[in-house]
């Protein structure tokens, strides 16, 4: 009776190192594939990263220039072959008003450019859109060249 019992179980159960062998080539293939799948991506990823954008403003305004709609399509249509990537807008400005005004300013500038890269087919859950106000100058505030260069948005692939 325990040996047919024996045999049953392991009709029943089938043979582990069967299944076990058969388990492991399927997870290693499935491994190799994810590994293709992974260096493709990392080598897209890359190269979307090659791609960024900055566009300036005038003083006070958070309105999109013809110079600077240029620039953001020139990088929506760079960028549109990479559809998963998340893109970060950046908005920034110069010390010329107070705090709480430029920091308001710099997000409004980022939401402004952001909002057109939607218009242009981004889809807006890839954005990343951020306020920096007078931290991260890209030059000096003490010259109105320095001040202009600090009154911009940046667009870059994470």
């Amino acid at each position: 009776m325990r040996v047919l019992f024996g045999i049953l179980a392991i009709a029943t159960l089938g043979c582990a190192s069967a299944y076990d062998a058969t388990y492991a080539e399927e997870l290693g293939r499935l491994e190799d594939e994810q590994a293709v799948v992974d260096s493709a991506e990392r080598a897209a990823h890359a190269e979307a990263q090659r791609y960024a954008a900055v566009v300036y403003f005038a003083l006070g305004s958070s309105s999109l220039t013809e110079a600077a709609r240029h620039e953001l399509r020139w990088f929506a249509e760079k960028s549109a072959p990479f559809p998963k990537a998340i893109i970060r807008v950046q908005g920034f400005a110069d010390s010329t008003g107070s705090e709480p005004t430029n920091q308001a300013l710099s997000m409004e500038r980022a939401q402004r450019a952001a909002a057109y890269l939607s218009e242009l087919g981004i889809d807006a859950s890839r954005l990343r859109v951020e306020g920096f106000s007078t931290n991260f100058p890209a030059d000096e505030n003490d010259t109105a060249k320095g001040r202009n260069r600090n009154r911009r948005v940046e667009v870059t692939v994470l």
